[in-house]
This record gives C-alpha cells, structure tokens and sequence, in this order.
C-alpha cells in the first residue's frame, strides 16, 4: 500500500469493524430479501422485478442507477460520486441472474441453521449484492464517501455466458482505475486473481427422417451422428491442453419409431490460455459429418476470453492484502478455475481482481450457503476499499535511455 493509502486508513479500522458487526444483521435480513425474489437466467419478469428493488436499495445509499434494456432482461448501471471526481473510476461488476428455475424456493426455502444462510442464489450472488450495498451504507454511517467515482454493473445474463450483458461491461472498461468482482471467493475466503475463458457451443445436427422399422436405410440419424460426433470431438480436445470440455444439455429426435430429423448439445468449454481456445474452436467450427446425409453446424452462443495471471506482483493484490491487515485480516489470492465478467477486464491486462463476494461454498449446488460470521470482516473490507485511496497500479512507463521520467508517472507513490 502507498504512503498516501496507509495513512488514509490510519483512523478507520476500529470504525470500520464496529460499524461492520453492527450492520451483519441488516445484510443478512437483505440477502434473504433478495434470494427471496427467484431471477432465473432468461427471465426477463423476474429479474426486472428484482433489478427495481435493488435499485431501490442502492439508490437509498447514494447511487444514480438506471436499467440497461437488455434481451432477456435490463441490466443495471450504478453510479456513486466520489471526493475526488477527476479520478479515474473504480468499476464493480456483478449479476442478479441465477441458475436456479423458479419455483425452487418452495420445496428449498432460504433458511439459518449454526451460522450458515442457505438457499438458491445465496452465494452466487445476492450476498455480493447486499455486501455492496451494506458497504456504502456504513461509510454513510460514518459520515465519509468514496475517495473515487465508483461504478457497478449488474448483468442480467451472467450464468450463462452474459452473450447481452457483455456489451454493458465493455463500455465501462475504458479508463477505470480497476476492476472488482462480486462474485463468490476461493472457499477460504481468498480472492481471485486470474480466471479460465469459457465459451458456450452448440453443436446441430440435421438428418433425414424415415420410418424406424419399414425404411430405416431411407433415413439419416441426427442423434446418431450428434452421438458420434460428441464423442470424436471428446477425443480430439482430450489432446488439446488447457482446454476442458462439459457436455451440459442434449436434445434430439421425437419419436421412438422415427428416425432423427433433428438433434442438438450445447457445450460448455473452458480455456487456459487464448491459444488454447483459438485451436479448440477451430477445431469445432470444421468438423465434417461422419455419415452420408447428415449436416452438421456449429455456433458460439456466449464467449469470454482467458484471463491470465500476470507475472510479478499483482500490485492491485498486495493493496487489498495490506487493507485487510489494517482491518485485522488475513487475506490472498490464487487462479479460479470459473469464469466471469471480471474475465473481460483482467483479459485487457486491467488491475482486476474477483472474489469480494461473500465467504461460503456450493455454488449451483443444492447446498449452495454462506458463512454468516463473514458477513462483518467482507463488509469492513469492501467499504474500506471504497474509502482508500488506490496506490499505482500500473507499472511506471521507463524513462528515454540517459533521461529521467518526466509527468505523472515520475512519482511510485503516487495515487490514481
């Protein structure tokens, strides 16, 4: 952490901290409030219905916020001014979609139980939501405001790719200071510093129907071949490393006595590398029918590229780790293997950093649940974040041969 930062924080730890355990029970009340309001990837209904409330809630807090119209539902663009508003931008990204189908909530309620909140959508990530909003209420309380301008947005199409939502990120990337990720942290609680590329696939198979029993030989079948090809293609990236492959739906054909006319999967792929993803679509995008009579058709359907970790020191880290020592916390961070919107930063080689949502495990799972006695210490943490200023987190241009660094990036120390 910089001279200016540290000094910053000198008064705020024992504030922060009380103010944090103070306000765990309102956060808690809040995450139950909006896990309560089911908002299904896809629909449009639901997750605009949240989208008010949480603007309601955001807006109570200081924030101009405004729906972005999106296909499958508005995103959400929030804004809050800070002390210093020549500064460049700190950006949040998040998402109120989930992967859970309405209806679960009522055979699997959100309940307590010995210091865990459970309930779909409770981890990934209405707690990160309500933490954020905590965040600004308590520096409210305390009477301070962001050192910067902070800008959040929520997607509404996060689980499954953001193929809409992407374009409303992208347009706050340029000239943000960093970038910061409400999703969930490692299950220890660290951050996350790097991030896996993920592409959504489907692989269409047309064939030739005919009747299953008089004329089998006048058809083509589509789910024979999508079989066929599913498992060539899991054989061919099985030589690819860095990529990983997840069959997630299959559907074809109609009709026992019907030979497939039609059949489809979409794939879930994961990347290590940009090299890795560019050789396994290429891959995807020629391959070739292995029977007579049948097509088949490939098409991405969400995409985001490989975030890699940066050699030497992630300067953006190592200011959250000093912060949370301040705040008498341990906290790191290492690779995830998911991925996110913050992959759409970190891929740009802008400071980012994911994780700062709430400490738990499960994540699209029925055990899905949060750790409710780290509500306080990720409340401290992300309000004193906003609070203190940033130190460089670039690296400082190098100065002409047998000149000196001239302009602002003379200065190591300096704040951005």
């Amino acid at each position: 952490m910089s001279a200016p930062a540290a000094d910053s924080l000198l008064a705020l730890p024992g504030p922060l901290n009380a103010r944090a355990r103070t306000l765990t029970a309102s956060v808690r009340r809040r995450i139950t409030e909006l896990a309560e309001i089911e908002s299904p990837s896809g629909d449009a209904e639901r997750l605009n219905l949240l989208a008010e409330e949480l603007m309601a809630g955001y807006r109570a807090t200081g924030a101009e916020a405004r729906r972005v119209p999106g296909a499958a539902g508005d995103h959400l663009l929030l804004q809050w001014p800070g002390q210093d508003e020549s500064l460049p931008h700190l950006l949040f990204v998040g998402h109120h979609d989930t992967v859970w189908p309405a209806g679960t909530l009522a055979d699997w309620p959100v309940e307590e139980h010995d210091g865990v909140l459970s309930g779909p959508g409770v981890l990934d990530m209405k707690a990160g939501l309500a933490l954020l909003e905590g965040a600004f209420a308590l520096l409210g309380d305390l009477g301070l405001r962001p050192h910067r301008t902070v800008r959040v947005v929520l997607t509404a199409d996060e689980e499954v790719g953001s193929p809409d939502g992407r374009r409303v990120v992208e347009r706050q990337l340029p000239g943000a200071a960093a970038v910061l990720g409400l999703e969930p942290p490692h299950q220890d609680g660290s951050l996350k510093t790097a991030r896996r590329g993920s592409t959504r696939v489907r692989l269409t198979v047309t064939g030739h129907e005919a009747h299953a029993g008089s004329h089998p030989e006048d058809g083509t079948s589509a789910v024979d071949e999508l079989v066929d090809q599913l498992v060539a293609v899991r054989e061919e990236l099985g030589h690819q490393p860095g990529t990983e492959l997840n069959t997630g739906r299959i559907r074809g054909g109609t009709r026992a006595n019907v030979v497939a006319g039609q059949a489809e999967a979409e794939l879930g792929l994961r990347f290590a590398t940009p090299e890795a993803e560019a050789s396994t679509l290429d891959t995807l995008a020629h391959l070739t029918a292995l029977r007579p009579g049948a097509l088949v058709r490939t098409e991405v359907l969400s995409s985001r590229p490989a975030w890699v970790e940066r050699s030497g020191h992630n300067l953006l880290l190592r200011h959250l780790r000093a912060l949370a020592s301040a705040l008498g916390q341990q906290l790191d961070g290492s690779p995830a293997g998911g991925a996110g919107d913050t992959n759409l930063a970190g891929a740009r080689g802008l400071p980012t950093l994911d994780g700062l949502g709430a400490v738990g495990a499960g994540a699209h799972a029925r055990d899905e649940r949060i750790m409710l006695d780290q509500l306080a210490p990720r409340l401290a943490l992300l309000a004193g974040l906003l609070a203190v200023p940033l130190p460089r987190l670039r690296a400082r241009p190098q100065p002409p041969a047998g000149g000196t660094p001239v302009g602002p990036g003379a200065d190591p120390l300096r704040t951005i």
